[in-house]
């Protein structure tokens, strides 16, 4: 996914994969690598993944990641760098895959990545198994039922979750139907979304994990929770 529109209707969109690899193509993840490859992650990243570091009680030593709609695996790479164990990617564009294995062979973590691509965790949560750590990054944006997909990651989470989500706002919400507005006049069947935060959270709460870190940015907002010991 990495981005943030999304079908209305994945389970009767008539393209294969749910339309993901029609606005999610190789180009955007050239795109997307390259500028990791020269900059490192972005900010709100970044703070993501320190998020992660802080929130267990050992740092990130021998923790299982599991990422849904990671792309290439930038944030993979790095909490591997920072002695996760192993990571998970759930995909559903197969765009990523070249770019993901350049990034993998660089960094000599091959037996430590797991990459599936196809397998929309919503709708089949038990085809992966619980990880220590779960992270949605650009993500919910692209999927029209929040409580289902934050419901089913926040049940994988032993021990902490992290998300982002657009900022929801006059501006925000007025762009997003800029852009849908085009998006329907291609025929494609993605659109953006700009879910309500609050009613975020609460469904991350209502599956067991205490919210514990917020933080709203011009681009991106970040909410991360943990499973109370």
């Amino acid at each position: 996914m990495s981005g943030c529109c999304g079908p209305t209707n994945p389970a009767r969109d008539p393209e294969p994969d749910g339309g993901y690899s029609r606005i999610f193509s190789p180009r955007f993840s050239r795109s997307v690598s390259r500028r990791y490859e020269r900059r490192g992650l972005t900010a709100t990243e970044r703070r993501m993944v320190g998020f992660l570091e802080a929130s267990l009680p050992r740092g990130l030593g021998q923790a299982t990641v599991l990422e849904v709609g990671g792309g290439a695996g930038e944030i993979q790479l790095e909490l591997l760098k920072r002695g996760a164990a192993s990571t998970t990617n759930l995909e559903l564009s197969g765009a990523y895959e070249a770019d993901a294995a350049r990034l993998i062979a660089r960094a000599g973590v091959a037996a430590r990545v797991r990459r599936t691509v196809g397998v929309d965790l919503a709708e089949t949560p038990d085809a992966v198994e619980p990880a220590d750590v779960v992270i949605l990054h650009r993500v919910v944006c692209c999927y029209p039922d929040y409580e289902r997909l934050l419901g089913a990651a926040a049940d994988h989470a032993r021990r902490a979750l992290v998300f982002s989500y657009p900022p929801r706002n006059p501006l925000t919400r007025w762009w997003v139907a800029m852009g849908n507005a085009l998006l329907a006049l291609g025929a494609g069947s993605f659109r953006a979304f700009v879910h309500p935060p609050e009613a975020m959270v609460d469904v991350v709460r209502r599956h067991g994990l205490q919210p514990v870190y917020r933080r709203r940015g011009a681009g991106w907002c970040i909410a991360g929770a943990v499973r109370p010991s």
